[in-house]
């Protein structure tokens, strides 16, 4: 019974030792999430709601509020979790500084019990006396051994109350911080909430009149995902075509028939850099310096209009005029496409991955180039109907399309 008692006392103190470590990096983790949503609005904002004086569509006015009240729930969500994080550091805290005040006031006790008979007994002819009233000579060799260990813990028990008091001391600051910060944190989430009451009322307002022309808008979404559903098809066929022409031209032969428009055969070198951007998964920059993603990858219920599905095959990235793109990973250009309606598109392989960069106004590239890591490729289009500068960035493995927010730092 005592084994197992003792087991579990173990279990206990390893699961506390590990929670007390956790908390610390969770906070940190929550903290640099918080500074990404503050930037994320910062950046909305200046991308999405540049000029009030923009003529935008009723529907792309409601799309940006929209991508603001996310954003800003987003931020309340996680302010929220930081606070009630803190609460709980600061309730441990406090449990630390009862515990530890009381250790101190017994410490105290012991210890001025010591220095008590430590001085009726102070003298040297005292200690001396002790010594020669031994009976035996390993008496008196115990009783030397006793003074030692006994002025011994005095001195442990003086450097442990000091220790102790410093803890205290640490502790007390530490909470004084923490105070602060969930201060801080109630403040900013007070403001977020205002701000965010006042958003959702100009979202309302500007739903109330989408309603009224629904059957419109929803049509003009319809047509624009046709639109994209062409375009998404060309890109597709284009690849294909990109991956017979590499397997010809090398000589080397994919697996199969089958995989013959859908694979690329790999030389060691194509391997080698296929692998490489596998490994850094997650890790790959933005193709823009400064950018906030509008539309996400996959199909999705249109925000305003649940019976309207849209589809994405990458990412839309709104970012700021003039913005240029940059290549996400060392690579070969492998195409560049004039899109109808699209402008111009750039395609560059690693290995058996391409990466496409769409809505290109100009480009600094050209087909066979080999670029390096965050080389500007090309200037993105802007819109000067809607004032906005968005890229459409795609990656594909092979022929199969690829979530690039599974891919990018972040995104």
């Amino acid at each position: 019974m005592k084994k197992i008692l003792l087991h579990l006392f173990i279990v206990l103190c390893f699961i506390t030792g590990v929670s007390a470590f956790a908390q610390p990096d969770k906070q940190k983790e929550l903290e640099e999430r918080r500074v990404f949503i503050l930037n994320e609005i910062k950046q909305i904002n200046a991308f999405l709601f540049k000029t009030r004086g923009e003529k935008k569509s009723v529907l792309t006015q409601v799309e940006d509020i929209s991508q603001r009240i996310s954003a800003r729930e987003n931020l309340i969500r996680v302010t929220n979790q930081q606070a009630n994080l803190l609460t709980r550091n600061i309730n441990d805290n406090l449990q630390k500084m009862d515990g530890l005040r009381d250790e101190l006031k017994e410490l105290k006790e012991d210890y001025a019990g010591m220095i008590s008979k430590s001085y009726k007994s102070k003298s040297r002819q005292s200690r001396v006396m002790f010594l020669f009233s031994s009976e035996t000579f390993l008496q008196a060799y115990k009783r030397l051994q006793y003074m030692k260990q006994y002025a011994k813990q005095r001195k442990k028990q003086g450097e442990s109350i000091k220790e102790k008091t410093s803890l205290l001391q640490q502790l007390n600051n530490d909470l004084i911080v923490q105070k602060k910060q969930k201060e801080s944190l109630i403040k900013e989430n007070r403001l977020a909430k205002t701000k965010l009451k006042e958003e959702k009322k100009d979202q309302e307002l500007l739903v109330a009149s989408l309603k009224k022309n629904e059957g419109k808008f929803a049509s003009q979404i319809r047509k624009k995902q046709k639109e994209a559903a062409v375009i998404d098809k060309q890109i597709e066929a284009l690849i294909k075509v990109a991956i017979a022409r590499s397997n010809k031209k090398s000589g080397n032969k994919p697996a199969t028939k089958k995989t013959k428009l859908t694979r690329f055969a790999l030389t060691p070198e194509a391997k080698a850099l296929a692998a490489n951007f596998t490994s850094n998964k997650g890790r790959l920059i933005w193709p823009v310096e400064k950018g906030v993603v509008t539309e996400s990858y996959g199909t999705h219920k249109h925000r305003q209009f649940p019976n309207v599905t849209t589809n994405n095959n990458g990412v839309d990235i709104t970012t700021e005029t003039r913005a240029k793109a940059r290549a996400v990973f060392d690579g070969e250009v492998m195409q560049i496409q004039q899109i109808k309606g699209a402008n111009q598109a750039i395609y560059i392989r690693h290995g058996d991955y391409i990466t496409i960069y769409r809505n290109l106004g100009t480009v600094s590239v050209k087909k066979g180039d080999k670029v390096k890591t965050k080389q500007e490729i090309g200037t993105i289009f802007n819109n000067s109907t809607t004032g906005k500068t968005v890229l459409k960035f795609y990656i594909y493995r092979n022929a199969n399309k690829m979530n690039p927010a599974d891919w990018i730092y972040k995104m």
